[in-house]
């Protein structure tokens, strides 16, 4: 399928010569042979399927900007996700084809404003073990050739089927298995697109049957067997094994607990409580913070929240627990990790916090850019024993598990 480059070809770089490219990430599949479970929405070390596809295309220095394209029903879920990455500057439904999805993705990039001669990449949200490098090998190779697939050479014999017997041995020299991402440039994309519209009745499996259908030449570079697709209950363990078989994950406890005191309102996990006096503290006294703090610093091996911010002239007094947990993450991305699930019990008697758990689930997951599904928070009164039984203080035990990140 390779070709000549086509003439005019311009290269778009930055001044140190990296090609840049926009990337469609199709998210808007039905997950039809997965047995009823959503593959994108899956869990896989306590982040859906998508964060870490989006993660691993966001990596390569490649991409600038990354439209996600989702079904209709699941994109208000995904545009407020706390774990899509600062690249993605849209997330737009799909349609019930893959070329209507991709013409979704392209027609953001349209209304955002895009170079008709940069290369434009479309990758499936099922493949999250995607490596900058093939990334950055289709983008050149786009760049280039005007198209270009990663394909791997196709390594078992084929059968042709009939029915519940073999028909035939399909000669496999010359084939190859297509993958994603697959390139081409915007103005060719955009005159396939004339030829043949996303709602016609011609239905393409992929973007290359596209832009063969309409002569043009698609080149190759190699794939990686690496980069496999999620399609079946089986693909969702291998790539959940192949994610997190690499990643060293390790766990910390952190306990805080602080009398109330004059002041007011309450501060307690991230959420403002009105008719609730205030913890006693150097800072705002939120104890749930402190304790989750202290939890992640203990996973990484970093000591505690007290050495990081003293109780002294050089932490400023009353600072907002949430700026000191912001640090925290930052301080854990500095020395390779990340927080990756949080379990939160607060014990108080007073006030009660029922009600307050799901807005301080939802702001601790903010904080630390973690889905909502990876953060647990829950309340006890403690049986009443205690300083929190009586209700002059509050407590807070926090377990969190972090993994490395490089």
């Amino acid at each position: 399928m390779s070709g000549q480059s086509p003439a005019g070809a311009k290269v778009v770089a930055t001044d140190r010569g990296t090609v840049r490219a926009d990337g469609i990430v199709v998210a808007a599949g039905r997950s039809s042979r997965m047995d009823g479970t959503d593959k994108l929405a899956a869990d896989v070390g306590g982040r859906p399927l998508l964060a870490w596809t989006l993660d691993a295309i966001a990596s390569a220095p490649e991409i600038e900007r990354l439209v996600v394209v989702t079904s209709p029903e699941r994109r208000t879920e995904v545009a407020g996700a706390s774990w899509l990455p600062d690249k993605v500057v849209d997330v737009v439904a799909g349609g019930t084809r893959r070329q209507e999805s991709v013409f979704a993705g392209f027609d953001a990039f349209d209304r955002i404003g895009a170079d008709e001669m940069a290369p434009v990449l479309v990758h499936d949200g099922a493949r999250p073990l995607v490596r900058a490098e093939l990334v950055g090998a289709v983008v050149r190779a786009t760049a280039r050739h005007g198209a270009a697939i990663p394909v791997v050479p196709v390594a078992e014999t084929l059968k042709r089927i009939d029915g519940d017997r073999v028909g035939a041995t399909v000669e496999r020299d010359g084939l190859g298995a297509a993958q994603t991402p697959q390139g081409i440039r915007r103005g060719l994309l955009r005159e396939a697109y004339r030829r043949y519209p996303p709602g016609a009745p011609e239905t393409w499996t992929d973007e290359a049957a596209l832009l063969e259908a309409c002569g043009v030449p698609v080149h190759l570079v190699p794939g990686d067997p690496e980069n496999l697709k999620v399609t079946l209950p089986g693909d969702l363990r291998r790539v959940a094994a192949a994610l997190l078989g690499s990643r060293l994950v390790r766990t910390g406890i952190g306990h805080d607990s602080h009398p109330f005191g004059p002041a007011a309102p309450l501060v307690l996990g991230g959420v403002e409580i009105g008719g609730a006096p205030r913890l006693h503290g150097h800072s705002d006294g939120d104890a749930a913070l402190h304790a989750v703090a202290d939890a992640l610093l203990g996973a990484a091996g970093l000591g505690d929240l007290g050495r990081l911010f003293p109780a002294d002239m050089t932490t400023p007094v009353g600072v907002a627990s949430g700026s000191l947990l912001r640090e925290v993450a930052r301080q854990l991305d500095d020395h390779g990790w990340r927080a990756r699930a949080v379990d939160l019990t607060i014990i108080a008697a007073r006030p009660r916090l029922g009600a307050r758990l799901d807005a301080m689930r939802a702001a601790i997951a903010g904080l630390l850019e973690l889905d909502r599904a990876a953060v647990n928070v829950k309340a006890s009164s403690g049986n009443l024993n205690g300083d929190e039984g009586a209700g002059r203080s509050i407590s807070a035990l926090a377990i969190a598990t972090v993994e490395s990140v490089r």
